[in-house]
C-alpha cells in the first residue's frame, strides 16, 4: 500500500519480505523467544531487506524496478528452499502455537483474532504514517520527483523508508 499507491514505486518482490519475516518469525519462536519478541525481531529483519532492496533500485524506475524485485524474490526463495538447516527446504518448519502473555493460541478462531489484532495495529500504524510529514512526502514523490526534490524532499532517503515500510 505504501510503496506502491503512496510513493508511486513498482514492485513485486513483496512476498520475499513475507518469507523473510515469516523464517525469522518461525526459527526464532522454535528457538524459545517469546512471540511478541519474535514477531518485533521479524518486522525489523524484513524491513532490514526492504531497505537491501530499495537501495539499489534507487537508480531504475518503472518496469525495470518490478523485474528487479522480482528477482529479488526469486533468488530468495532459492535460498530458502536450498537452506535445509535453518528454513527446512521445501518441507518447511513446524511452528509450536503462539503464546501470548500465558494464553495459547491453540485454535482457528484464537488465531484468527490473534492476526486481526495485529493487522489492526499495523494499519493504525501506517495510517498514522501517512498523515504524518513523512506520509506528505511520499505522495509528493510519487506525484512529481523533481517537484518533490526542489521542496528539499530526500528521495532516496523516503524511498527507502518506503520500502521497508
Amino acid at each position: 500500500m505504501v510503496l506502491a499507491g503512496y510513493t508511486g514505486l513498482f514492485s513485486l518482490g513483496h512476498a520475499a519480505f513475507l518469507g523473510v519475516g515469516a523464517y525469522t518469525q518461525a526459527v526464532l519462536t522454535n528457538m524459545g523467544w517469546p512471540f511478541p519478541v519474535a514477531l518485533f525481531c521479524a518486522a525489523g529483519l524484513s524491513a532490514a531487506a526492504g531497505v537491501v532492496v530499495g537501495l539499489p533500485a534507487l537508480r531504475v524506475q518503472g518496469i525495470y524496478l518490478g523485474m528487479a524485485t522480482l528477482s529479488f524474490g526469486f533468488i530468495l526463495e532459492e535460498v530458502f528452499a536450498r537452506w535445509e538447516s535453518v528454513t527446512g527446504g521445501n518441507s518447511g518448519l513446524t511452528v509450536k502455537a503462539p503464546e501470548i502473555f500465558g494464553l495459547a493460541v491453540d485454535s482457528g478462531t484464537k488465531f484468527y483474532f490473534l492476526c486481526l489484532a495485529i493487522t489492526v495495529l499495523a494499519t493504525l500504524g501506517v495510517l498514522n504514517l501517512l498523515r504524518s510529514p513523512t506520509g506528505r512526502a511520499f505522495v509528493a514523490i510519487r506525484d512529481s520527483e523533481i517537484s518533490a526534490q526542489s521542496m528539499g524532499i530526500h528521495l532516496a532517503r523516503y524511498k527507502t523508508l518506503s520500502f521497508a515500510v
